[in-house]
């Protein structure tokens, strides 16, 4: 007992630091009753959040706040047992959706709840509260909510809009650390032939990860160089880390 109180002294300054799982006490081969009950909770949440509904109506309440008109969409797939089935359906609109076209906008922003919900229910509203007020100047589409929806489908809703960029906030994959993590993918001029080498990403905004403030400055750094260099992707390094505090 004292060989492992002194083992995890050791790591317990490491720990303050990060949400990793580092120096787990193990009995014989074994991990210890209480590592192996944390990972067996942290792995249900993560299950949890990919199941999880989206309340579409609350995050458009919410998004209402921000002053642009909130459309609410659903993608191809009928349910979330076949969104996670079926990808491609997710890439797609529903047949009937109601969404207007022959606009002229310099940005669409789409909301999909991806594969954890709760992220953009959390994060969503306040990462654009933060954005919005740098793109002053910018005309921007009504900001849509998409349930079942994953990134490509905001190429779609883009173009229906008539959107020269569009910025999709979807929930990203839950980790064992982070089951409410937010991922942004940015790509200028998007069309049906996409591919992801053409978007840029940011990854893990969330409190504990990219917070909303330093968030918000990337997302409008490379909005600002794709419109200015015309070009996204792996063409366009994120640069924004040298200008930041």
């Amino acid at each position: 007992m004292k060989d492992l109180e002194r083992t995890d002294d050791v790591w317990a300054a490491w720990r303050r630091l990060t949400a990793a799982r580092i120096g787990l006490q193990r009995s014989g081969a074994s991990l210890a009753t209480a590592p192996l009950l944390a990972f067996q909770l942290a792995h249900a949440r993560a299950r949890d959040a990919v199941h999880e509904a989206l309340d579409a109506p609350r995050l458009a309440a919410d998004l209402s706040r921000l002053g642009l008109p909130v459309l609410t969409l659903a993608s191809a797939a009928q349910d979330r047992q076949q969104y996670l089935m079926r990808p491609d359906l997710g890439r797609h609109l529903a047949a009937a959706t109601g969404l207007p076209t022959g606009g002229l906008y310099d940005l669409a922003i789409v909301i999909a709840d991806g594969l954890s919900a709760r992220a953009v229910q959390a994060h969503a509203a306040p990462v654009l509260a933060e954005a919005l007020p740098r793109l002053a100047g910018w005309s921007i589409a009504p900001i849509a909510i998409v349930v079942q929806g994953r990134v490509a489908i905001g190429d779609a809703i883009a173009n229906a809009l008539g959107a020269t960029c569009v910025a999709v906030l979807i929930g990203e994959r839950p980790g064992l650390s982070a089951p409410d993590s937010m991922g942004a993918y940015l790509t200028w001029q998007p069309g049906t032939r996409t591919t992801d080498a053409e978007r840029n990403c940011i990854s893990n905004i969330r409190p504990d990860g990219i917070g909303y403030t330093d968030a918000a400055f990337k997302l409008t750094h490379l909005l600002r160089a794709m419109r200015a260099r015309r070009l996204s992707g792996i063409a366009l390094k994120d640069e924004s880390e040298l200008l930041l505090p």
